[in-house]
């Protein structure tokens, strides 16, 4: 693997050329021939490295000799916990990894867009498009999002500056004068993007109710009605239309109950 070629370039390298070896491992992290965790983990061996030099520097004693020098030299073990606490990415705690993966599942990417960013750079967009969506642009500082959205402030440069490349979203820069700056303004300029935003529902990402809150059927329009009609049903037996109807000559259903039919002959009845 290409992270353990580095590995061993910077394990081979010396005080002097272990800065072109950093550059070399951050511009395969930007390629993405390495992740994220290993990055982070040889980003730590450099930083040993760097410690181990400077250490054995400053506690050399022009007087003493190879073995004193040695000697109060820094163990390997405390050079690497120190490396740790000054590098690395944000702590992971389970509240920010929480915010992240809800930010990412709210749906503010199209799934096509969503595709070519990872989960964390997908919290840090869908961050943007909900202010997009309230404010008509997003005034957030690179801090705030990270916060917000629950990563590391590099992540939050990745993603902006990723989504740029592809041409989803411009930056403008406010500068006060000639090293303060204002927060960047950044507008959505992707057509899928901001067609997929007016079909979104606006609601908070972050609320509690999440989508476990049922939703409001609405009353009107399509071709069925929601609600059943209440039909009475009839007994035939208990109603009038049980009842026989008469005919024009009088008929019952009982034949016996029927008059006789009666025949006039020569003047009488029959």
């Amino acid at each position: 693997m290409f992270a353990d070629e580095i590995r061993r370039a910077i394990e081979a390298a010396d005080r002097i050329t272990l800065p072109q070896v950093t550059a070399l491992l951050w511009r395969a992290y930007g390629d993405g021939q390495v992740t994220e965790a290993e990055a982070e983990e040889l980003s730590v061996l450099i930083e040993s490295r760097t410690l181990s030099g400077s250490g054995a520097r400053l506690g050399q004693n022009p007087n003493s000799t190879g073995t004193e020098r040695g000697e109060r030299t820094a163990e390997p073990r405390t050079l690497v916990q120190a490396a740790r606490r000054a590098v690395g990415s944000r702590p992971r705690t389970d509240a920010s990894m929480e915010r992240r993966r809800r930010w990412a599942a709210s749906g503010r990417l199209p799934p096509g867009l969503a595709a070519q960013f990872t989960l964390a750079e997908q919290a840090v967009l869908s961050l943007v498009a909900a202010e997009t969506v309230r404010r008509k642009d997003c005034r957030l500082s690179v801090p705030n999002l990270a916060a917000v959205a629950g990563v590391a402030e590099t992540t939050v440069r990745n993603a902006i500056r990723e989504a740029r490349k592809l041409g989803l979203l411009t930056v403008e820069e406010r500068k006060i004068t000639g090293f303060r700056n204002d927060t960047n303004i950044v507008r959505i300029i992707s057509p899928e993007w901001t067609a997929w935003l007016r079909l979104t529902r606006r609601r908070d990402p972050l609320s509690k109710l999440g989508s476990s809150a049922s939703a409001t059927v609405p009353q009107g329009g399509g071709c069925k009605s929601a609600n059943r009609t209440h039909t009475e049903v009839l007994n035939l037996s208990e109603s009038g239309k049980a009842k026989p109807s008469k005919s024009c000559r009088g008929a019952a259903s009982d034949i016996s109950q029927s008059d006789h039919t009666k025949i006039r002959v020569a003047g009488r009845m029959v």
